[in-house]
């Protein structure tokens, strides 16, 4: 069990460490994660998603304490709940060290034209790397068994597809937007109850 906290520790100080632009920067990693180790697959990442956004709390934050549960719980609930402990500690320690030195820095380096630069570089780049996986959690999403193919419409899963062009289309209605993600969140699973999706 002290290996696996220690390998857990390791794995979410690196994530807290090069995940820049908060916690929807984490997924990537943790897709790699899920590949690297046996805690959790890829298929489940949708619905750490989902209890992530639908629980109080940071996005990253949640998903470590669920990653951390996921793969502590082999040792039993305490086992599951140390796992989480441990991984929510990993993931924020590398920005509480962080943070200090930059606070510390800060006033010195604001109108750094490199400083600036490099962060203008960066944002896209995380961008970049969220719409990647946001693409490979629409496809095993939407898509039976992930295929992306020519005749696309025969390996559709309708349901799941229609409701995802719905809350796309709701969430862009102005005054719809302000209401809570957990609103979506509920409307999508009374949807997924109601139709068996």
């Amino acid at each position: 069990m002290f290996e696996t906290l220690g390998i857990l520790f390791y794995e979410f100080f690196k994530i807290g460490l090069f995940a820049i632009g908060g916690g929807l920067a984490t997924i990537p990693f943790l897709k790699n994660l899920a590949d690297a180790r046996p805690w959790f697959d890829a298929s489940m990442l949708s619905d750490m998603i989902a209890i992530s956004e639908s629980t109080p709390g940071p996005i990253g934050v949640n998903m470590a304490t669920y990653s951390g549960f996921m793969a502590g719980r082999q040792f039993g609930l305490w086992g599951g709940i140390s796992g989480a402990f441990v991984a929510t500690i990993g993931l924020v320690t590398p920005s509480v060290i962080i943070i200090y030195f930059v606070s510390k820095a800060y006033r010195k380096f604001k109108e750094n034209p490199l400083v600036n630069n490099a962060f203008y570089a960066v944002r896209p780049a995380v961008c970049g790397m969220i719409a990647a996986v946001v693409v490979s959690i629409v496809a095993s999403a939407v898509l039976k068994d992930g295929y992306v193919v020519k005749e696309l419409y025969r390996y559709i899963n309708i349901k799941p597809a229609v409701l995802f062009l719905i809350l796309l289309a709701i969430m862009n209605i102005p005054k719809l937007k302000k209401l809570h993600p957990v609103v979506f969140i509920l409307f999508a699973g009374v949807c997924g109850a109601l139709f068996s999706m």
